[in-house]
């Protein structure tokens, strides 16, 4: 049996396993839920040898300490891992986009730190599914996705609102979202889908939904909490004190609204949104005075304590459930509590609805699923619910409730009366219910469903024999050296590639041990067309245009957290207008431009001290940059952080390898920061006059033999110079 360590990824959102604070806010609702649950349920199978939910780690004062500690052990087998990105202040998820990249990078050196690698990654929402996509491709394996809710119908439903596209976009990183979970469905390995709805109506409107792997597993529910109304009363079966006192809770909370509390219960739960539809709930009960002589109504709109003080959107939600309670006159029949303990508390407001022989209504037209309707259904409540979506195919598998328009109060009304008048119809919809809660529903079910999955798709990584390469993300953290060359003057020269052969035959022999990256002002097609050309070593990096860019393996995979360092401070437009005039540069060819490059020509006339005055130029319009002079003739714009130099040293953090541990080789200006400091350097002879500076340094080898000879010749220097320092240790041990 195939045992799998598996990471799941959630960063939005506060979340902690205990006393989880569900319903908080936006950020923090039925996807936490799942989420926490998933992690329990995953931990107790067999099959799954470890799992970790990683999520953001916050120091905030305004929320509990709790969610700044690293790690919440669970049990022997899950835990929560907290990554620090973005600041240590609570974000909503829209602002957290450009924070990813660094999440991924730390989330990598966590896996690095405890030397053991995931199986199988799962991302959760558009943002979690980013970061498993990202550490998927690091380390070649499986990428399971849930979207939960998708950018495209949001997008909808806020312009039907009455919102800008630019609003929109400008708000919820609307652009950004929808174009990574197109990515998503494309490169996801297996796409989770609650409902075959949720295939047919959110995924239809993607380009990429017919490049999707999808398998419908239903969410589950904790069985062992979700359990018949009925089992509290049976002789063998007690409770906890805990559970004792949030029955009481419960039971004293919506007793103080009401006159009649022994009267069947109409309950809706959900946070405080206006797709829950909670109002046309309040109409359909306010304005029908039969149903209000037949049972109460409850509402539990989320968690509230100071209504001013909530999030615009739901202080006018709110508002509006208070004014049509308000305006029926509902006082004494209607109870709308301030908040509600989910892990405790809901699952007695669902049994103490079902005692009083109540009916649970979800009102949100076309839900996703609906995953309270299981878990009022699990507890014995029948219900009321939209034809569409979810529910639908939910209550057609259970046959444990009604299915009405639930913006068409009447028919609300007419499901609710006839389901509370009628016993017998009653306790048929509460027995189904609560046994496809117990067998269709549970988190084992969904457990097993999804170890199925993963048995389908996994491809095996761990077991790889020494002969076979390992995925390129385990490579570059468990290699002993970083071997990092300019191409152009330095592997080669034109046409001639004289000594390269010897290079590959050591990168080869060295396999698995040494990594090998090309650091070129190429951009990445002409590198492409150097690799096609020449007999280089099979590449793992290559730092193409100037060190702008970072790719791994010859397929050139972006290092997307690259791209976000360097983007710092960059104003690209802004110094193409500056420098459009400037005396004695002119732009090169189109081809030779790049997202994050400025290249131009130097008149021949251009001097160092023409240099010290352009950056004097750029600094007195506040434009930030790197200048590189190459054979006093070719002249580059970068980005301030980026550079070769910058690169070798992003790669060291990035990969947790000292920069003693690399070795680079070049043969001109643009070479300069990736020789000098703590690198082990190679100039090779035929060098430009640029790099003279270097001689002083102890850190850098001038060969004497020209291009890849002299590469090689460096190497032995080195290596030499390692065996000369093992052998002055073994000698002091043996003393």
């Amino acid at each position: 049996m195939q045992e799998y360590y598996i990471q799941l990824f959630s960063p939005h959102g506060l979340i902690r396993y205990h006393q989880p604070e569900i319903g908080r806010d936006k950020d923090t609702g039925g996807q936490v839920k799942y989420v926490l649950e998933l992690l329990e349920a995953l931990s107790h199978h067999p099959q799954v040898r470890k799992v970790d939910l990683f999520t953001r780690r916050i120091a905030d004062k305004r929320v509990s300490e709790t969610y700044n500690h690293e790690i919440e052990t669970i049990s022997s087998k899950a835990r929560i891992v907290r990554i620090a990105c973005g600041g240590q202040l609570y974000k909503p998820k829209e602002s957290l986009w450009d924070n990813l990249d660094e999440f991924v990078d730390k989330v990598i050196r966590f896996i690095e730190k405890q030397d053991d690698y995931p199986d199988v990654v799962h991302g959760h929402y558009a943002d979690g599914n980013y970061i498993a996509g990202e550490i998927s491709k690091i380390f070649e394996i499986p990428f399971i996705a849930t979207g939960h809710s998708l950018g495209l119908n949001k997008k909808s439903i806020l312009l039907k609102d009455g919102l800008s596209e630019e609003t929109i976009n400008q708000k919820f990183n609307m652009v950004r979202r929808v174009s990574e979970e197109e990515k998503t469905l494309r490169q996801a390995n297996l796409i989770i889908a609650s409902t075959q709805h949720e295939i047919d109506t959110q995924y239809s409107a993607y380009r990429n939904k017919g490049q999707a792997r999808f398998r419908i597993i239903p969410p589950g529910i904790n069985t062992d909490v979700f359990y018949p109304f009925y089992r509290i009363g049976l002789p063998s079966f007690t409770v906890p004190l805990e559970q004792e006192q949030a029955m009481y809770r419960v039971n004293s909370e919506i007793e103080r609204f009401l006159f009649a509390p022994g009267k069947p219960l109409i309950l809706s739960i959900g946070r405080a949104d206006k797709r829950k539809n909670f109002d046309t709930l309040i109409d359909c009960f306010g304005q029908d005075k039969e149903l209000q002589s037949m049972a109460n109504l409850a509402i539990f709109a989320g968690v509230r304590k100071d209504i001013t003080q909530m999030p615009e959107d739901e202080q006018e939600i709110l508002t509006r459930l208070l004014l049509l309670m308000d305006k029926y006159d509902l006082y004494g029949k209607m109870a709308l509590p301030k908040k509600n303990d989910p892990s405790l508390e809901v699952p007695e407001i669902y049994r103490l609805a079902a005692q009083r022989k109540g009916v649970f209504v979800n009102a949100t037209p076309g839900e996703n699923f609906g995953l309270t309707i299981v878990e009022a259904a699990a507890c014995g409540l029948p219900i009321v619910a939209s034809p569409t979506g979810g529910p639908k195919e939910i209550i057609g598998n259970a046959r444990n409730g009604m299915l009405v328009n639930v913006q068409d109060t009447r028919e609300v009304a007419d499901a609710l009366k006839k389901i509370i008048a009628d016993t017998t119809l009653w306790e048929r919809y509460s027995a189904n219910g609560i046994r496809a809660g117990q067998e269709d529903y549970s988190w084992e079910a969904h457990v097993k469903n999804y170890l199925n999955a993963i048995d389908d798709i996994y491809q095996p990584t761990a077991q790889l024999k020494e002969t076979q390469e390992l995925p390129f993300g385990k490579k570059l953290m468990k290699a002993d050296l970083f071997f990092i060359s300019d191409l152009d003057g330095t592997l080669v020269e034109g046409d001639d590639d004289s000594g390269l052969d010897q290079i590959k035959q050591w990168v080869d022999d060295h396999k698995n041990k040494v990594i090998f990256g090309i650091a070129s002002g190429r951009n990445k097609e002409l590198t492409r067309a150097a690799l096609q050309q020449f007999r280089f070593p099979e590449p793992d990096i290559l730092i193409c245009s100037a060190g702008t860019e970072i790719y791994y393996t010859r397929n050139f995979l972006p290092d997307p957290g690259w791209e976000s360092h360097i983007n710092h401070q960059w104003k690209r437009k802004e110094l193409v207008a500056a420098l459009e005039n400037y005396p004695g540069l002119h732009l090169q060819e189109p081809d030779a431009q790049w997202e994050y490059k400025l290249s131009y020509y130097v008149d021949e006339r251009f001097k160092e001290g023409d240099l010290a005055n352009l950056y004097k130029f750029l600094d007195d319009r506040k434009l930030r940059a790197k200048i590189l002079l190459t054979d006093n003739r070719y002249l580059d714009i970068l980005p301030v952080r980026a550079g070769k130099g910058n690169a070798v040293r992003y790669l060291s953090y990035k990969w947790q390898l000292p920069l003693d541990h690399f070795i680079t080789a070049g043969n001109g200006g643009n070479d300069i920061d990736m020789l000098r400091g703590q690198t082990r350097g190679i100039v090779v002879s035929n060098h430009s006059p640029e790099l003279e500076s270097l001689k002083k340094s102890r850190h850098v080898y001038f060969a004497r033999e020209q291009q890849a000879a002299g590469v090689m010749e460096g190497i032995r220097h080195y290596q030499d110079l390692q065996s000369l320092k093992n052998e002055k240790a073994d000698t002091r041990n043996e003393k």
